[in-house]
């Protein structure tokens, strides 16, 4: 028998929370307006989560219970919270496609193809803007994968997130780079699911060319000091 999504949802919400209660974070379950600062008094987040001078907002969905009208609610939300330091915003998806493929079954690409790659997406962000996110996500992944494989660290799955997760836990990766991929995952998850969104602008997408240009340097940077 199939588990609703709202059921899905909160499962996936509960877990999240406690996760974030073992790490000393303070969580709040949709919160009151006056638990709410200013710039986020007209949304309504499932959750929000606060240590120190960090804040999470945490939106939990599943693809069945995205549409254009949720779709648009998620961007505009992402960018209010981007506007403001120490504060990041999480979408969790509660099934996601990318949690099922093995990348060495697949054949990950190397730093040679990734570099190949780059230069072509450079040429139609202008035109393509949707196309050319979706396409430097795919190229920040594969580097990020190489970066994990050179770290010898142990993967349990290379789903986006929990691959972003996992460097930035181990301090592979600076707290401003987690937060510039973080920021542009909404965006990809919402490109590879077929919504649309208005967010996209070309800065977005060299933001993720030049950062996986800068990743493919400490690779490179790496190699020369063994």
């Amino acid at each position: 028998m199939a588990i609703p999504t709202a059921n899905l949802e909160r499962e996936r919400l509960l877990k999240l929370a406690e996760e974030y209660r073992e790490k000393g974070y303070e969580v709040f379950f949709h919160p009151n307006l006056e638990d709410l600062p200013d710039f986020l008094k007209t949304y309504r987040p499932d959750m929000i989560v606060r240590r120190g001078e960090e804040n999470v907002v945490i939106e939990v969905k599943s693809r069945s219970s995205l549409d254009s009208s949720s779709n648009q609610y998620l961007g505009n939300l992402a960018q209010a919270i981007e506007r403001h330091p120490g504060w990041r915003f999480e979408l969790v998806m509660t099934n996601p496609e990318d949690t099922t493929y093995s990348p060495k079954a697949e054949g990950s690409l190397q730093e040679h193809e990734i570099e190949s790659h780059l230069q072509v997406v450079r040429q139609f962000t202008t035109q393509h803007p949707e196309l050319a996110l979706l396409y430097s996500w795919s190229l920040v992944e594969a580097t990020l994968r190489l970066i994990a494989q050179k770290e010898e660290l142990s993967l349990e799955r290379f789903d986006p997130r929990y691959l972003v997760n996992q460097l930035a836990t181990e301090g592979v990766i600076s707290k401003s780079e987690y937060q510039l991929l973080m920021n542009s995952l909404p965006l990809r998850n919402s490109i590879a699911h077929g919504f649309k969104t208005i967010q996209i602008t070309q800065n977005s997408v060299y933001e993720l060319i030049e950062l996986t240009e800068q990743f493919l340097r400490t690779l490179h940077t790496d190699d020369e000091a063994d």
